[in-house]
Parts: structure tokens; sequence; C-alpha cells
């Protein structure tokens, strides 16, 4: 017999009312960073594409899209399927899509979306045009370039050219752009010298769009730019979108070593002291289960104080200053994630508060979803 015990969540209940650990989010928050993202594009002329890989959830993708987001960026084919199936059909996958399985999916995906994929090697583009075109079908492909981060990507100029001359004329496949990521330059501490290198690794990406166009490919879509990264992307000339997703949590990550400005704490994880071992340490229910610090260590909001210093598997321990010493166990304690997309799939769901209540639960749909 299960001794297991359902939990009860109640729609307008406070943070009181649940048990921890458990994700919540701040929606008026939320919303506010979502809109100034989305301002911040707009002013700008530069589209807004938002990588969903942060929040896994096709109801925060359509508020992105209420908010004038052209479409969303997923990490992996998985991802992209749970936002089809939620009706949302314009849906770049920053990612290759290798190998017969995933070219099966991504041919039933094309059916009922209009997906992008990225391509650096002809030996990516023959069986994917390949598996498109027997299925009566074309997909949209962006060269992907490597402006600097020495993951994937094909080198700028000659080399992206070289590409396109090799998707030309497939059927089954249509070239819609490039893209680049600048993730090596996220946390350069110099904002002067952030800028600069930043400005330089994205011209390589749009010399590159420029002499794909002068050979006469289309390249409407120049795309780029991570949360980290994005004030400075959007005032690239040449650049068309960015998929900047994680602002719309914000973390220590972005806040603290990629300097982000102007935007707010929206994702908390609401935690319970359950022990005091000594008058300047306090011990959570929250771990590494619970919190990622690979990046960077939670923060412990309303307590300026008190700062993470340890994470095992289930527990966080606290360092207590003279204004913290007061946490009892019993108490609660919320931790600003030290990196939202990493904590994010430790988690089912998703609590959504707005005044104090909570008004929805989002189950994190596209969680586990690798392949």
């Amino acid at each position: 017999m299960s001794m297991t015990m359902p939990e009860v969540t109640m729609l307008g209940c406070t943070k009181d009312a649940l048990d921890t650990p458990v994700l919540c989010v701040d929606l008026a928050v939320m919303e506010s960073n979502i809109e100034s993202v989305a301002e911040a594009c707009r002013s700008h002329g530069v589209a807004w594409r938002p990588h969903a890989k942060g929040h896994k959830v096709p109801a925060i993708a359509k508020c992105q899209l209420a908010a004038g987001a052209i479409g969303i960026t997923c990490a992996k084919l998985g991802e992209a399927e749970v936002m089809a199936a939620a009706g949302i059909e314009d849906i770049l996958i920053a990612n290759m899509i290798v190998g017969p399985l995933k070219l099966a999916r991504l041919v039933e995906l094309r059916r009922v979306a209009d997906p992008i994929v990225c391509v650096d090697h002809v030996d990516q583009v023959a069986p994917l045009a390949e598996a498109m075109n027997q299925a009566g079908l074309s997909v949209r492909a962006l060269i992907e370039v490597d402006i600097g981060l020495r993951r994937v990507g094909v080198l700028p100029g000659q080399a992206a050219l070289t590409l396109a001359k090799q998707i030309e004329d497939r059927p089954g496949i249509e070239l819609a752009g490039v893209m680049g990521y600048e993730g090596h330059l996220l946390t350069v501490p110099d904002l002067h010298e952030k800028s600069s290198a930043i400005r330089v690794s994205l011209l390589q990406l749009t010399d590159t769009a420029e002499l794909l166009r002068r050979a006469g490919f289309a390249c409407e879509i120049v795309s780029c730019g991570g949360t980290g990264s994005y004030v400075y992307a959007i005032q690239q000339p040449g650049i068309t979108e960015i998929q900047a997703g994680g602002a719309i949590f914000m973390d220590a990550y972005y806040r603290n070593r990629c300097k982000v400005p102007d935007l707010q704490y929206a994702m908390t994880v609401l935690a319970t002291v359950v022990s005091r071992p000594a008058a300047d340490r306090a011990i959570i229910d929250a771990g590494r289960k619970t919190l990622n610090p690979e990046l960077a260590m939670p923060l412990v909001a309303g307590y300026d104080d008190a700062r993470v210093v340890s994470l095992s598997a289930e527990h966080g321990a606290l360092e207590l200053g003279p204004q913290s010493r007061g946490l009892r166990v019993g108490d609660r304690v919320e931790l600003v994630p030290g990196y939202s997309d990493l904590t994010t799939v430790l988690h089912d769901e998703m609590h959504g508060f707005r005044d104090g209540r909570l008004e929805v639960v989002w189950p994190i749909e596209a969680r586990g979803k690798l392949r």
C-alpha cells in the first residue's frame, strides 16, 4: 500500500499553504520583464524570438508571443514538439537535427508547424533535404556560424558561403539566414570591453550574412543574442532577431556575472529551515536536486547578510549574519536561483503568484525532452 499523500494545491492560497521546496514565479514581475525585453527589441527595430529552454512551458511562450515575440527558440526537437502540440508554429530549433529517427520526427513536426533548423555541415544538409523532399515538404534552415564560442558552427565568411552553395537548389530545404552565439563574451567584467568584444564578434555574423546576399542568397534572418548580451546585440546593425530567454526570470548569474540591468527577479525557490546547528548557520530543505549552483550560488531573498555557502543533494547551508540569525526551524526562506535555466528542469511544476496569491500552476511540459 502506498504511503505517499497527495499534495493539495488550491488556487488563491498563499505560499504558506505550499509544501517545500517549491518553484515559484511572481507573475507581475515576469510579465514586466517580458515587456521590457520586447520593448527594447522594438525600440531598436530587432525582432524577439525568445528561447524556451529556460521555462519549457507553452503558456509562458504564449505570453511572450502576445507581448510581440515573432516566434520561439527551442534547444531540442523534443521541446519543439511540445510547443507545436500547444499550437505554436514558428519555432527555431537552435541545434542540428541528425540521424534517421530525429529526421522522421522533424518531418512530422513540419506537418503541423513551421520549424527552422540549424546546419553547419553538408553531411547534415543532404539527409535533411532528402527526408523532407521524400515527404513532399520543405524546411527552413539557418547556417550556424562560429563567431568565437568554439562549439558548433562553420567559420565566418567563405566557409559559410561554401555551405550555402551546397544547400542551394536542394529540394526539401530552404536557406533562411544565419545565426551565431556570442556566449563566450557574456561575463567579460569590464562593460566597455564587453560591448566592444560583442560588436567585433557579431560583425563576423553580419558580414557573413552580407557576403551571402551579395552572392545571391536570401538571408532574411540574422539571429543571435542571449540574455547576458542582448542589450549589446540589439544595437548591432544587421542583426534581425535575438533569442534572449532567461531574461524573463533573471537570476544571480545574469545579474552579478553578466551585469544585466533593469530586470527584476521573478523566479524563486521557497524552502524551509530544517535545522539550526549553530548561531551563524541554518540548514534548508533545498539542495542540488532543487537548485543548480554550477554558474552561480542562489541568493537568499530578503536577507542581505545571509548567503548560501554549500548545497548537498537535499540540503542547503546558509551562513547567517547578525540580521538573519533570528531564523528558526520551520521558517520559510526564498532563494533566487543562481541560474534559472538549470533550476527549472529540476522541477515538475511552476507555481505562479500574483499579489501573494497562487494564480496558476504550470506543468513544466518540456522538462526531460533531451532528444
